[in-house]
């Protein structure tokens, strides 16, 4: 029966030395580790309540580290990352068993677990994710530097790409010394086992030829040079991109469990000034980024301006962490102003991250500085003050923002003055915007069509602030907040009803309800609901053959998408969709308050990149919207596109109206 003998071939000096190194292995690691914790605690608490859903946490560990869901969305990169990380876990479980069945079980005990059958199967399983690890890290290598995909080059610090070279050769190098150590034992030792050793047996047989003592003084020398391999390894991971094994798991475990639409709000005054000013849990996702650019790839702002990538803000703010000795500033010296105001808030990069970074976050808290400082383009500075004098960004008085209801009839309901079942918070540009006047009076010719009882405020409305948040002016936020409750506590309804993604998202997830917030919907949810209970009919098919923009507050924050295409279908439109659709949809470039903004070294507008993807698709020419920032940008980029007689941009409301 085979029985394992781990210090086979190893002198008496050479077991005690290992166990030494170990020791030392040890300490260096948690000096390593700790020096990381004690940079975590100079970061300010955090508002979120990380250890609560417990079962919840657990469950991310199990889906997203050890099943890597997130990693595998993506095919190549994801087999990769998987055959290594699995390959290289078994093989460290392997070689512990191996140790407390030799050192504890054996020496002290008196009886071996790895004998006769078990240690036939031992054998196999680690020569196969041994193997499994030598194609995982070929793949990367070739990666590496042979394709070299954009998103993976071109670090801010050249030191990052000698740190992904050492971690690649460490790996390579134990894993392949492994199997030479495992042939150059069975060559000597000829065991019955040998064939369940595949790759050990292969390689052996190439070593008989060299006969003893030659082998047995190879082997010596090749296992040595594995074990400081090994102790290498574990000692420099707190110090290289391998402590992403701890960082990760850390980060995904304490990630928010509140709603995706619910930003924190502002710590203190004036936002984030310096490292120290940034929560624990911002500092901890700095140093969970693995740099595998895969926010950097969906991100719109990096598609407009290059020079803009969350990956890299990412890399430069951990960088930063450990550079203060430099004098950099946080603002200027490692990142700019420019770069800060390029983020549309789409959440593309968090809904792609492996580690589940808030990039967004990190963001508004240093934009609060900069609305703070007054760092901003005047066409923004002019919109926040039309939002704070007027409470809408397009300067105009209260009093007009209802002037588009004066051709309806009957008359639309002020909600503050009669009971409503469904209050419609209209918004700034469905109000206030010329060229969408149309589309609110067909929304609202719907809704009587249909028998809606309804109502708006009138002139008590205010932008619901969602953007404006998003820009990091929080304490405007909280005043139109306030006047908006105000309008709000003044009427008698069931349910808000609203066609902007972005109101829809910050009225839902971010007003202080008190526990009593009322049904809120997007108009496509409320017109999925009237047509499944048969209140809405429609009298006439449409025959279009359509695609559909998912808005990203509309999706990706609150993962409404399948009632919009649901209303779609009820129309009789035939839906194709775009490569990039659902959760993957690509921003429009107007969120965060990139509608207020100037546009300055725009190489392409995302506006007009997710156009031309729409113009692209055979057969298509109407490109449909649930947004009113959405009909604004498109309809701009089909005219700087040159698309007008390829494709039209109509909102959903209008194809229900048509449909009626």
């Amino acid at each position: 029966m085979p029985i394992r003998e781990t210090f086979w071939n190893i002198p008496h000096w050479a077991e005690i030395t290992q166990y030494i190194l170990a020791f030392v292995t040890v300490v260096v690691f948690l000096y390593g580790v700790g020096r990381r914790v004690l940079r975590w605690r100079q970061g300010q608490p955090d508002a979120t309540r990380r250890s609560g859903h417990f079962w919840r946490r657990i469950w991310s560990l199990v889906t997203q580290v050890l099943a890597q869901r997130r990693t595998l969305d993506e095919t190549y990169p994801g087999i990769m990352h998987f055959t290594i990380f699995w390959g290289m876990l078994v093989l460290a479980v392997g070689t512990a068993l191996a140790t407390v069945d030799w050192d504890v079980t054996h020496l002290i005990f008196g009886f071996q677990f790895l004998t006769g059958w078990v240690y036939i199967v031992f054998e196999l399983a680690l020569d196969v994710l041994g193997l499994l690890v030598a194609v995982g890290l070929g793949m990367a290598i070739y990666r590496r530097y042979v394709t070299r995909p954009a998103r993976i080059q071109d670090f801010p610090a050249r030191s990052l790409a000698w740190d992904d070279l050492y971690v690649l050769v460490m790996l390579a190098f134990i894993t392949l010394s492994g199997y030479l150590t495992e042939g150059l034992r069975i060559a000597v030792t000829q065991p019955d086992w040998a064939a369940w050793s595949p790759i050990g047996n292969a390689i052996a047989a190439a070593f008989l030829a060299l006969g003893d003592p030659a082998n047995q003084t190879l082997h010596l020398i090749v296992w040595a040079l594995h074990v400081l391999t090994a102790f290498g390894i574990l000692a420099s991971l707190p110090f290289t991109k391998l402590f992403h094994i701890l960082s990760v798991p850390l980060n995904i475990y304490f990630r928010s469990m509140q709603p995706a639409g619910a930003l924190l709000p502002a710590r203190g005054d004036g936002g984030v000034k310096e490292w120290k000013q940034f929560t624990w849990k911002q500092l901890l996702d700095f140093e969970a980024c693995t740099r595998c650019g895969r926010c950097q790839d969906v991100c719109p702002a990096h598609v407009s301006m290059p020079a803009f990538s969350p990956r890299n803000m990412m890399v430069k703010l951990e960088t930063h962490l450990w550079a203060k000795a430099n004098g950099q500033a946080l603002h200027g010296d490692v990142v700019s102003a420019e770069e800060l105001w390029a983020c549309t808030t789409c959440r593309a990069c968090g809904q792609v991250c492996p580690a589940f970074i808030d990039h967004i976050g990190a963001f508004v808290d240093m934009r609060r500085h900069l609305v703070e400082q007054g760092e901003m383009d005047n066409l923004l500075q002019k919109a926040l003050m039309n939002l704070g004098r007027y409470g809408n960004s397009f300067g105009q008085s209260e009093r007009m923002r209802a002037k588009w209801t004066q051709p309806l009839q009957p008359p639309i309901n002020d909600a503050r003055k009669t009971p409503v079942e469904y209050l419609w918070f209209v918004g700034d540009y469905a109000s206030y915007s010329p060229t969408l006047a149309d589309i609110t009076q067909k929304t609202a010719q719907v809704f009587q069509r249909i028998g809606i009882d309804f109502g708006i405020m009138y002139d008590g409305e205010r932008n619901a602030g969602n953007d404006v948040r998003r820009i990091g002016e929080e304490g405007l936020f909280e005043i139109l907040v306030e006047k908006n409750n105000q309008a709000l506590s003044k009427c008698n309804y069931q349910t808000i009803i609203t066609t902007d993604p972005h109101t829809y998202n910050t009225l839902k997830n971010e007003y202080p309800w008190n526990g009593n917030r009322p049904a809120i919907l997007h108009t496509a949810e409320l017109l999925d609901q009237m047509i499944a209970s048969g209140r809405l009919k429609f009298k006439r098919k449409l025959d279009y053959k359509v695609t559909y923009h998912d808005p990203c507050y509309l999706g990706r924050y609150n993962d409404v998408y399948d009632a919009p295409r649901r209303v779609i279908a009820a129309t009789g439109c035939e839906l194709v969709e775009m490569l990039r659709h659902g959760d993957r949809a690509f921003c429009c470039g107007a969120g965060g308050g990139r509608i207020w903004m100037e546009e300055k070294k725009v190489e392409e507008r995302p506006s007009e990149a997710r156009v031309r993807e729409a113009a692209a698709l055979a057969g298509v020419q109407t490109l449909v919207v649930a947004c009113p920032k959405d009909v604004t940008m498109f309809r701009d980029a089909v005219k700087t596109t040159g698309s007008e007689a390829r494709l039209v941009v109509k909102d959903l409301m209008e194809l229900v109206h048509e449909a009626l």
